[in-house]
């Protein structure tokens, strides 16, 4: 059965509860709702980091990997046996050898679009700081500060 999303008020969901198979069982999630992030705090990160990157002298994506290591969440430390993290922003902590073994311990990193508001302003603060310790031009704080707090009303 294809896997089915609802967004509603507890009235509504029990209205499209109703349209289901009563002789089936189901497997049900219910999480609060939240509004997606604003895009333009995000566009503003990737704005600072392409400038950082020309400064720099690097591409988007080594800037990028920097700030998330940097500034950004870590979502876990693995230790696998075999081939790397299925994601894109890992890096490589240690081999470890047991038992005829080896296992690879990596640091795996959350992506920025999987951030919330909270971490998406520790990430943009982080960046803005960078920019401005290499002598780049950013909005003021006030404007920041404007930008985040639209962010937090879609939390």
């Amino acid at each position: 059965m294809e896997k089915k999303t609802f967004t509603g008020t507890i009235e509504e969901i029990k209205q499209f509860l109703f349209k289901f198979d009563k002789t089936m069982e189901y497997d049900i999630t219910i999480d609060k709702h939240r509004n997606k992030r604003s895009l333009n705090a995000n566009a503003y990160s990737w704005v600072l980091q392409n400038e950082i990157a020309n400064r720099l002298r690097l591409s988007k994506e080594e800037v990028h990997f920097q700030m998330l290591k940097d500034y950004g969440q870590r979502q876990a430390e693995l230790t696998i046996y075999g081939d790397k993290p299925c994601t894109d922003y890992y890096e490589k902590l240690g081999i470890i050898n047991f038992k005829g073994n080896t296992y690879v311990s990596w640091m795996v990193y959350k992506p920025t679009h999987k951030y919330n508001s909270k971490e998406m302003s520790i990430f943009i603060d982080g960046v803005v700081q960078e920019a401005r310790n290499l002598g780049i031009e950013t909005l003021e704080d006030k404007e920041i500060k404007e930008m985040i707090e639209e962010m937090e009303k879609y939390e």
